[in-house]
C-alpha cells in the first residue's frame, strides 16, 4: 500500500531536505502547529515507509583537504547500467553515483582526487569497468533547494549552496594556446619536469575541438587547445605566459 503524505509530512521533509542537522522537531511542530512528538513519531514512519532513506553530511573536501570534486558522464550500455553503478562506487575516490533511466550520457560519476595525476587514475580505473567517459570536468560549486512544493512560499528562491567552493586565493582560468605558446607539443609530465607546472597548477581539462582530452601525464598541449588551469594560490603570470597568455575566461 502507498503511503500517502499530508501537508505535515511535506513540510517535514523539506525542512529535513534543507538543513537535516539544524532542523529540530519543535520548530516544525511551531509552524504546522502539532506537538514536536507528533512530528517525532512522523519522522518515524517517513522512515520506515523508505520516504527518508538517510541522512548526510555534505563535504566541502576542498577545504578539508585540498581535494578536488571531479565529475565524470558516462555511457553504460542498458543491460549492464546497474551493475556499473555499484561497481564505479567501490573505485577509490568515487563518493557518489546518478543512474539515468534514458539516454547515452547515463551514469554520472562524482569522484575526489588530489591532483591531475589522481584525476586521470580515476577515469581510467572507470574505463576499465567497461564505462565510456563521454565528458568530465571539475567541479567548482553545487547548488540545491528542497522541493517548493512542500515548503512555506516565504522560502521559495531561497537557494543553497552545497559542498564545494574555489578557498582562500584559488582561482580557475581557461587559456586558448596559441601557435607559439611554449607548452604546444608538450606533455603534462614534461611540462611538471619543466617547471612550467608545479603542485600548485593542475590541469584539469583540455578541450580540442569538440572533444576533451583526458588530463593524464602524456596528454601533449597542442595548437588550438582551450585548457582550463586551477591556480591553488593565485593566477601566477608566468604559467600563463607558457600557455600563450590568451585568456579565455578568468
Amino acid at each position: 500500500m502507498t503511503y500517502r503524505l499530508d501537508e505535515i509530512d511535506k513540510r517535514i521533509l523539506y525542512h529535513l531536505a534543507r538543513d537535516a542537522r539544524r532542523t529540530t522537531a519543535r520548530e516544525i511542530a511551531a509552524e504546522v502547529d502539532v506537538s514536536p512528538g507528533t512530528i517525532g513519531n512522523r519522522i518515524e514512519k517517513l522512515e520506515e515507509q523508505k520516504i527518508i532513506e538517510g541522512y548526510h553530511a555534505t563535504v566541502n573536501y576542498e577545504k578539508a583537504a585540498n581535494l578536488l570534486t571531479h565529475l565524470y558522464i558516462c555511457n553504460a550500455p542498458s543491460s549492464e547500467r546497474e551493475r556499473l553503478a555499484r561497481e564505479a562506487l567501490e573505485v577509490p575516490g568515487v563518493i557518489n553515483v546518478r543512474r539515468a533511466m534514458t539516454g547515452r550520457e547515463n551514469l554520472h560519476v562524482m569522484a575526489v582526487g588530489k591532483d591531475t595525476k589522481d584525476i586521470g587514475r580515476l577515469s581510467q580505473a572507470l574505463t576499465e569497468l567497461g564505462l565510456k567517459v563521454e565528458k568530465e570536468g571539475l567541479l567548482e560549486e553545487e547548488y540545491f533547494h528542497p522541493y517548493h512544493p512542500y515548503g512555506p512560499d516565504s522560502d521559495l528562491g531561497q537557494a543553497g549552496k552545497s559542498f564545494m567552493s574555489l578557498a582562500g586565493d584559488a582561482e580557475l582560468t581557461e587559456l586558448r594556446l596559441l601557435e607559439e605558446a611554449p607548452v604546444v607539443g608538450v606533455t603534462i609530465a614534461e611540462a611538471a619536469t619543466d617547471g612550467i607546472l608545479s603542485d600548485d597548477v593542475l590541469v584539469v581539462a583540455i578541450e580540442r575541438g569538440d572533444s576533451m582530452v583526458t588530463p593524464k601525464g602524456d596528454a601533449e598541449f597542442q595548437c588550438g587547445d582551450i585548457v582550463t588551469l586551477l591556480f591553488r594560490n593565485g593566477i601566477r603570470d608566468g604559467v600563463v605566459k607558457a600557455f600563450g597568455g590568451d585568456v579565455v575566461h578568468r
